[in-house]
């Protein structure tokens, strides 16, 4: 069933498809789903904001993120950065920011624009009345947010953030294009530098489908946890 298949040559790769590919991978997950948690709640508040021009400004940005493929955001990111980079600072030279940096970069603003229709989908399930309440003590629009909103919308939506994360996860393999070693690419760097492309990839499915699966488990029974009783 299995002739023909070298199973060795997985073996011998464990090592630098973990150290370096899952690395990259694992580390670009946390770092864009942290800032794009941040960067999405604070657009999302903007896109609930009375000011109309704050809001419609938050819109468009989140509009055209959610209108473009991921992977051209990828190639203009890479390629056009160090160039507003350095006419940012007055540099003649374009910065070098390298493919890390600007998949950290990529995916934190394009995440951004997901998080923030999950948060502000979130701040609209909490009663009107919380609202009204910290307008009652004295609280102005963003300290009501900040300390009554706020933490009920995460509660509400962490299922949900959780299984973006789980999506920014799988969508981190398309760093490929701009030859970043994460762990598709370095899979793919062996399958091609040993010819066994059938085994490497196969490997690489498996891992992603286990990851993938087993932090869709998590959330399942974290929403089960937490869930409130109607």
């Amino acid at each position: 069933m299995f002739a023909g298949y070298d199973f060795d040559v997985i073996q011998r790769s464990l090592p630098y498809l973990f150290r370096e590919g899952m690395t990259f991978t694992v580390t670009l997950t946390l770092m864009a789903m942290t800032g794009g948690v941040v960067f999405g709640t604070l657009l999302a508040m903007m896109r609930l904001a009375g000011f109309r021009l704050v809001s419609m400004a938050a819109g468009a940005y989140v509009n055209l993120m959610r209108s473009v493929p991921l992977v051209l955001v990828i190639f203009w990111f890479f390629f056009l950065v160090p160039y507003i980079g350095a006419w940012v600072i007055g540099a003649k030279q374009p910065i070098q920011v390298g493919p890390f940096w600007s998949s950290v970069i990529t995916f934190t603003m394009f995440e951004a624009a997901y998080y923030c229709e999950i948060m502000r989908a979130g701040i609209q399930s909490v009663p009107r009345g919380q609202i009204w309440a910290g307008n009652a003590l004295g609280l102005d629009y963003w300290q009501t947010m900040g300390r009554i909103v706020l933490p009920q919308a995460f509660r509400n939506m962490l299922p949900v953030l959780l299984t973006q994360t789980i999506i920014l996860f799988q969508d981190t393999s398309l760093v490929y294009v701009i030859s970043a070693t994460d762990f598709l690419g370095a899979a793919a760097k062996i399958a091609n530098r040993d010819y066994r492309l059938v085994e490497m990839y196969t490997f690489v499915a498996v891992v992603y489908f286990i990851v993938s699966y087993g932090m869709s488990a998590m959330v399942k029974r974290l929403q089960e946890r937490i869930a409130v009783p109607r």
